[in-house]
């Protein structure tokens, strides 16, 4: 039986993935190099510095700068991407998750958030919807990013709930993983083929029920 939903934030709840994109691909071009969409997709799910460090090795600049260098640009990128993040607005909830976590609440199935982002609750508050979920996990809890399963953990002990009774929603690969080490099921949304560890793969929560989960993820 189902006892526990875990939501990733960025891709699932809303769609911020543009911003971070944007904030990144500012700090490329003043580092002299060019990011394009497909090298995002390598720093989904990851934490900031292993996002910086990726970027790097793309540019070619894997060893170029020491920790308070690369921390400076990593504080610099966040500040670029809060300026969008604070245009965000409750219209800006992905199609179906306020339907479907008001379902859950009102079967009683835990409802958690476990995202690397140490922005959740300011993104949360923007979209007015952080008394939808039971607790909240979040880079500032968690010393560990995905695919560590460390978010995910933490958020079952939280919620009191064994990590069989648990499924995860994840858009990235890291994510996923994350679920299998933490012996979790989990729905993927987006691609089947960069999911493919997933329990099951769909496109997005727009018309997604309890019925439908039961039925792609019995436990």
């Amino acid at each position: 039986m189902i006892k526990a939903c875990l939501f990733d934030l960025d891709g699932v709840i809303v769609n911020t993935s543009q911003y971070h994109y944007l904030a990144w691909k500012r700090l490329a071009e003043e580092l002299g190099f060019d990011f394009k969409p497909q090298d995002n997709e390598r720093l989904k799910g990851v934490s900031r510095i292993k996002s910086l460090e990726l970027l790097l090795e793309i540019g070619g600049m894997k060893n170029k700068f020491d920790n308070e260098q690369k921390q400076a640009m990593a504080e610099t990128k966040n500040k670029w991407y809060l300026e969008y993040v604070n245009s965000l607005t409750p219209d800006d909830v992905l199609p179906g998750v306020i339907p479907f976590l008001r379902e859950l609440r009102n079967n009683r199935i835990g409802i958690a958030l476990g995202s690397a982002s140490k922005n959740t609750a300011l993104i949360l508050d923007r979209l007015g919807i952080p008394k939808l979920f039971d607790c909240i996990i979040d880079g500032n809890q968690a010393a560990k990013a995905k695919p560590d399963p460390e978010i995910f953990i933490l958020a079952a002990e939280k919620l009191n709930v064994p990590a069989a009774g648990c499924v995860v929603f994840e858009d990235a690969e890291a994510g996923i993983e994350a679920a299998v080490r933490a012996g979790m099921k989990s729905i993927g949304i987006g691609n089947p083929a960069i999911l493919h560890k997933a329990s099951a793969v769909i496109n997005n929560l727009e018309g997604f029920t309890l019925k439908k989960l039961n039925a792609l993820v019995p436990l």
